[in-house]
């Protein structure tokens, strides 16, 4: 077995996004635009493997749950209504010299500013909603926003969704999507940007319920999908917002946080907002957002547990987890991303063991076509063998797949393990059970 060796840093992690196609920095041929970045081809196999799991785990498999896709432009009045355009402002100061802004309690010295070294300004507070005027004369268009959560979305559609289905209290509406935050940040890659997307769930429950039981029970789900992607509880802590510093409408909030290369941050979050939302859509709009008990003969505003998620910030730490180097040989180190194979963007890589032998590459394609009905699987016959290995376990497929001359005399192949590196002889006709057990 290989030795694990040399630490993770967050450099490691961005040289590897970019050179493999996962991540890449956003308008850089235009010299980039700070705070946003673009998924490459592995990215967003990686990205849409994570949802895909959460959706599953947390909207499909719950007779509690269902799904909701919500709009991006709303109207602006649920923004005021909710009180973002009043409330959702942070401290700012700018760089007199640069005029960059920056979050001063988001830097590590506050007195200068880390493009220039220039003076800051006073502080000043500032929107971090990024507007947008709907209509094609500007001047005559009405003011909106790029959403800055998801939350919103479901509340104004509770009623849309309670009416068209059969759902019963408590259950709950789960939606993937974009959000966005005009947020001034710096540094540690994809943790905090302009755009970004959430996974997040409003989960309704009667006033008199037990909130604070349900609480615990959604925390210690959630953490079922940290087992599910690879994520050991072991580098999560809970931290319990003081009533201090909660939002003035929960009762409770925990920053699910996680050990990331560059320090402990919030990866996930849990709050309970009471009725706040509803009750305040149902005033602002006019139209009764009251749910009604059947068996009680009962009228009220549901509260809410909000489970929330960052896509990116979990696709990071996924990437910061499963990325090791090994020394697999005296003088001989390979960097290897140890995906749960349900994450990985490729399951199996298939190559020909010589690219200018035509039987070689035509067995290796039929078997790759074969392969590829059921697995997406990445086809390579670029340079040696060895080089093959190396740069599919860089990127964490889990199995890559040899055709060579034994395979058209006797009708197997090899299959190599990324995690241990043992190869083994398969026949072709039964690599179906085989990838079947493992690929789960």
């Amino acid at each position: 077995m290989p030795n694990k060796k040399n630490e993770v840093t967050m450099d490691k992690i961005v040289s590897l996004c970019k050179r493999r196609g996962f991540i890449f920095p956003g308008s850089e041929i235009y010299g980039g635009l700070a705070n946003t970045y673009d998924y490459g081809p592995l990215g967003v196999e990686l990205k849409n493997n994570l949802k895909k799991i959460w959706w599953k785990y947390f909207v499909q498999d719950r007779e509690d749950m269902v799904g909701l896709d919500g709009g991006i432009i709303l109207s602006p009045k649920i923004w005021e209504v909710s009180g973002h355009v009043k409330n959702f402002k942070d401290p700012l100061a700018e760089c007199k010299k640069c005029h960059h802004r920056f979050r001063p309690d988001k830097l590590k010295d506050a007195s200068k500013c880390p493009d220039c070294n220039g003076e800051f300004t006073d502080v000043k507070m500032f929107s971090g909603l990024f507007k947008t005027i709907i209509g094609p004369i500007e001047e005559d268009g009405l003011t909106a926003y790029l959403r800055p959560e998801t939350a919103q979305a479901i509340f104004v559609n509770f009623k849309n969704v309670l009416d068209s289905g059969t759902n019963k209290i408590p259950f709950g509406i789960g939606q993937i999507g974009k959000a966005f935050r005009n947020e001034i940040t710096t540094g540690n890659f994809i943790f905090r940007t302009y755009e970004f997307e959430q996974m997040e769930i409003e989960y309704f429950i009667a006033p008199n319920a037990d909130w604070n039981k349900i609480f615990e029970g959604w925390l210690e789900y959630i953490y079922g999908y940290a087992d599910l992607i690879g994520l050991p509880r072991g580098q999560f802590f809970n931290h319990e917002i003081p009533d201090t510093e909660r939002a003035f409408y929960s009762k409770r909030t925990i920053d699910i946080e996680y050990q990331f290369p560059f320090g402990q941050d919030e990866l996930w979050a849990i709050a309970y907002r009471t009725n706040y939302d509803l009750s305040r859509h149902q005033e602002g709009s006019g139209k009764s957002l009251e749910y009604f008990d059947e068996e009680k003969k009962a009228k009220f505003i549901p509260h809410v547990i909000e489970p929330t998620f960052g896509v990116d910030r979990t696709l990071l730490a996924v990437l910061s987890q499963a990325y090791v180097e090994e020394e697999v040989k005296p003088g001989e180190t390979r960097a290897v991303l140890k995906l749960k194979p349900a994450l990985a963007p490729f399951k199996i890589a298939v190559f020909p063991l010589l690219k200018n032998k035509p039987q070689l590459v035509e067995k290796a394609r039929e078997v790759f076509q074969a392969l590829k009905k059921n697995y997406n699987c990445a086809w390579d016959e670029r340079g040696n063998i060895g080089k093959r290995y190396r740069a599919q376990d860089e990127i964490g497929t889990p199995y890559c797949l040899t055709i060579d001359f034994d395979t058209l005399e006797k009708g197997d192949v090899t299959v190599r393990d990324r995690d241990t590196m043992k190869q083994e002889r398969i026949k072709i006709e039964e690599l179906g059970e085989y990838f079947e057990e493992r690929l789960r």
